[in-house]
This record gives structure tokens, C-alpha cells and sequence, in this order.
């Protein structure tokens, strides 16, 4: 092995050199000074635990994503984290396990088994807040107006926020009763936006004809404001939650719309992130400069 060959670093793995570590740092106190005058949180979840612990209630994505290790101490299944989300419930429901309202942040490094995308880490820093214990839309709301806010500071001009509502799909799929495996491919293609194969798998799959044509018009609504006009069309008769999901969506929007002021809003109801874990509102952010959610 050659002396260069010996020094190199994994594919996706990179050195933070110092003028662009000494940037991340200030931006990283930065942030968490504002989460805490937001009443957030630090908490600095371990890097390692127990596998059953790490991916309880996660996604099989996440799974896939996580390095697993063997504890030499008992023999044990352990995974390296790959998101801190999951991390951050679990200390508010067992270590804090609080009454009320809890609000949490952190910033740490995950590592990843292979890049979620191209020309991205494999060891990226994680920067973020989470807000148990309030199910109203003001909480969501919030978070929004963070999550505006970071970007600001970050320097990241032009945003575009995307809200979804992950309840819709589950409501209609609860209709569907597909199998596990079924409706696993079913959300990878809408995640995909891979309308002929959505097409294929309902039509073998969905036997009721207007709960399959639901599911094929929400794989197609995305864009401004009229997509929750047209949506408000197509779920006429779904079932009541759909509807309810609906409107809470469009309350979120325009709380957001008020506390932001000149805020560019889009909407997809197939913005599914975080679907095994979220019930509800899911949100993400877009630049021109950038081809995925920063």
C-alpha cells in the first residue's frame, strides 16, 4: 500500500479543515444561543446505544442507514446513529419523562452507511429542535418560525417551505388495509413521485375504486395554495380526518403566513419525512442554490 493510498478517507468522509470548522462552530453556538432564548434544551444524546433502542419506531430507510456493532461487554447488538430525532424522543420519554410541554435541541454528528444523496456526507452534523407535549398547530407554528429563523443566520437566502401532512396517507391507507410490504413499496414510490408505478401497485392492490383514485390524486397534489383547494375537492367524501388534517394544515400555513410576513409557502401532501415516527405536520425548506431540502 502506498503512502497516499494509506492516508485516504472513505468515500463521503472528509476532513472539516479549520477556516470552514471554525465557521460550522460559530454558526453551531450561534443556533443553540437561539433555541435557548426560544426556552430549548441542549441535550447530547450518546453516539452508540443498543439497536433495539436506536431504531424503535423508526424507519426501515433509518435501518438501512445505521452502522451496527457488536458491544464486546454483552455481546449485544449496538447501532452508530444516523439521525438524532429518534434519540431526542426517547430522553423526553424515559429520562426526562416530564409533564407538559417539553422543548429539546442539539447539534452533534451522525454517521451514515452510504450517502442519502449525491455529493452529500457520510458523517453529517445534525442541528435541531423538537417540541413534545403540545399537539396544538401553535407548536408547529413555532418550529416553522425556527427553522426560518436558522436558515436566515446560516446565510441561506431565498427559502422556499414545503408543509405536508403526513395524517392524510395514513388516514387513507387505514382504508386500504394493504399489506406491510405493499404498502411499504406504495411509499417509496409516492416518495419518488413515481406515478406510473403508484398507478400499478394500487390497482393490484386497492380494491375499493374512489379509496384507489384518492390515492392516486394525492400523489399528484403538490404546489401553492390551490392544491388545498383541490384537495378539499378530491377528499370530499374521505373519511373525517382527512378533512380535519386538511384544515389544520391550512391553519398552520396561514400562522405561519402571519408571524413570517412574505414567506414562500408551497405544499405537498406526499411530503412524507419522518413517516414512521410523525403523525402530523411535516415541513421542509428549499433553495435555488441546493437540489435537496437543506
Amino acid at each position: 500500500m502506498t503512502s497516499v493510498k494509506r492516508w485516504l478517507l472513505p468515500d463521503g468522509v472528509e476532513d472539516i479543515l479549520p477556516a470552514e470548522a471554525y465557521r460550522l462552530e460559530l454558526l453551531r453556538r450561534d443556533l443553540l444561543d437561539l433555541y435557548k432564548s426560544w426556552g430549548y434544551e441542549l441535550v447530547i444524546p450518546p453516539l452508540i446505544e443498543f439497536l433495539d433502542s436506536l431504531l424503535v419506531g423508526t424507519s426501515q430507510d433509518l435501518d438501512i442507514h445505521t452502522f451496527k456493532i457488536t458491544d464486546q461487554l454483552s455481546g449485544k447488538m449496538m447501532g452508530i446513529r444516523a439521525d438524532i430525532t429518534p434519540q431526542a424522543a426517547r430522553i423526553d420519554a424515559h429520562s426526562l419523562n416530564r409533564e407538559g410541554v417539553v422543548r429539546l435541541c442539539y447539534a452533534d454528528s451522525t454517521l451514515h452507511t452510504k450517502p442519502r444523496g449525491i455529493m452529500t456526507s457520510r458523517v453529517p452534523i445534525r442541528i435541531g429542535a423538537e417540541l413534545y407535549g403540545h399537539s396544538g398547530v401553535a407548536a408547529d407554528i413555532e418550529l416553522i418560525c425556527m427553522m426560518n429563523e436558522s436558515l436566515l443566520r446560516a446565510g441561506i437566502k431565498d427559502v422556499h417551505i414545503v408543509l405536508g401532512h403526513v395524517g392524510v396517507f395514513r388516514s387513507l391507507l387505514e382504508g386500504a388495509q394493504l399489506e406491510p410490504s405493499v404498502e411499504r413499496q406504495l411509499f417509496e414510490a409516492v416518495q419518488r413521485k413515481a406515478y406510473d408505478e403508484i398507478d400499478q401497485l394500487l390497482v393490484s392492490a386497492v380494491a375499493d375504486v374512489n379509496l384507489r383514485q384518492q390515492l392516486q390524486d394525492l400523489s399528484r397534489l403538490s404546489g401553492d395554495e390551490t392544491v388545498l383547494e383541490r384537495a378539499r375537492q378530491v377528499f370530499a367524501d374521505a373519511p373525517s380526518t382527512v378533512v380535519d388534517e386538511l384544515d389544520e394544515l391550512i391553519e398552520i400555513a396561514e400562522g405561519a403566513k402571519r408571524r413570517l410576513g412574505a414567506i414562500s409557502l408551497g405544499f405537498d401532501l406526499c411530503e412524507l419525512r419522518g413517516y414512521e415516527y410523525h403523525t402530523g405536520i411535516v415541513f421542509a425548506a428549499y433553495t435555488p442554490a441546493y437540489g435537496r431540502a437543506v
